[in-house]
């Protein structure tokens, strides 16, 4: 229990039984859990990300991390990003931050086992994000991200895919 003092009146507040809540939002997208490390990468490159609950579980925070090593047309570089992924008005979305600038807003469709889509609202010229993880038999966590251009918002195409093994 605790006690308020707010404009002289004492209001007592008491945390909400675990019982009381409604049932685990989040349960379709446990199989995220953990931290993971990028496999089957092509040389120079590496990766890793941790999908973790937090906010007393009311959130999956995943932090992710990609290094490249220096080419011929590059120089060597490192991708930072953040999904939040929360339950709001009985639906999950999720927000996503990136060391780039980009932010992408995502509702998130986790009705298969070991599946979960996670995809941008379709606007008037701006291309349209597609997210997806599937967990095959062997444990491995298979990733792909697409786009589709302005104007075409189903049209999706392959930016980038990966696998990862948990550690």
């Amino acid at each position: 229990m605790w006690r308020v003092l707010t404009l002289g009146i004492t209001l007592t507040l008491a945390p909400v039984p675990v019982a009381a809540q409604s049932g685990d939002a989040l349960a379709p997208l446990r199989f995220l859990l953990g931290d993971w490390t990028a496999i089957d990468t092509p040389p120079g490159e590496s990766g890793s990300f941790t999908f973790m609950l937090s906010v007393q579980d009311h959130v999956i925070v995943r932090t992710n991390e990609a290094n490249y090593a220096a080419a011929a047309q590059r120089p060597a570089s490192r991708h930072e990003d953040l999904l939040i992924i929360f339950l709001e008005n009985r639906s999950l979305k999720a927000n996503y931050f990136d060391s780039e600038g980009h932010v992408i807003r995502y509702a998130v469709d986790a009705r298969e086992s070991n599946h979960a889509v996670f995809i941008s609202e379709p606007k008037a010229r701006e291309p349209r994000y597609r997210l997806t993880y599937t967990v095959g038999r062997d444990g491995t966590l298979v990733g792909s991200f697409e786009v589709a251009a302005p104007g075409s918002t189903d049209a999706f195409k392959p930016y980038l895919s990966w696998k990862a093994r948990k550690r």
